[in-house]
């Protein structure tokens, strides 16, 4: 009999982890790649438009309904998006009031600008836990990684 019940419980663990992984498949973090996305109510085009999002403003999708994305942002503002305008691209979004970007990946090289909360862009390399990004309109530098989601 107990070789039965242990059965049962590695069985029923079996089955939870298999239930866990299934629902985090769909979880994944992607990236607006259109200039301007319309992020929506529902999962279509005749829903409200709720805000709207640049180019490489990360997401991170929740849920598929046919070819609309439900997603979460980096303020827990949640939306839907056509799947179009989304992409595999890395990208990161500031998440503090004030961020510097430099010239290098050191709080020792030069501030090249500063940007606010809420700027997308799109990460081209790593070193450490700094991170080359790139804006939309071009602008680069280097950004410590504890200021951005």
């Amino acid at each position: 009999m107990d070789k039965y019940i242990a059965m049962r419980r590695y069985l029923v663990f079996l089955i939870f982890l298999i239930i866990i992984n299934a629902g985090s498949a769909m979880a994944e973090r992607l990236a607006i790649i259109a200039p301007v996305a319309n992020i929506r109510s529902g999962p279509d085009s005749k829903s409200d438009i709720l805000w709207k999002v640049e180019k490489y403003h990360p997401i991170f999708v929740i849920k598929k309904s046919d070819s609309w994305y439900f997603f979460r942002d980096f303020e827990d503002d949640r939306g839907w998006v056509h799947q179009t305008l989304v992409g595999n691209v890395p990208a990161v979004i500031t998440k503090k009031d004030l961020c510097n970007i430099r010239s290098g990946p050191s709080t020792k090289d030069k501030i090249l600008f500063s940007v606010e909360k809420g700027i997308p862009f799109k990460v081209l390399e790593h070193k450490g836990r700094w991170m080359h990004v790139e804006h939309t309109d071009g602008d680069r530098g280097w950004i410590f990684d504890a200021l951005v989601w």
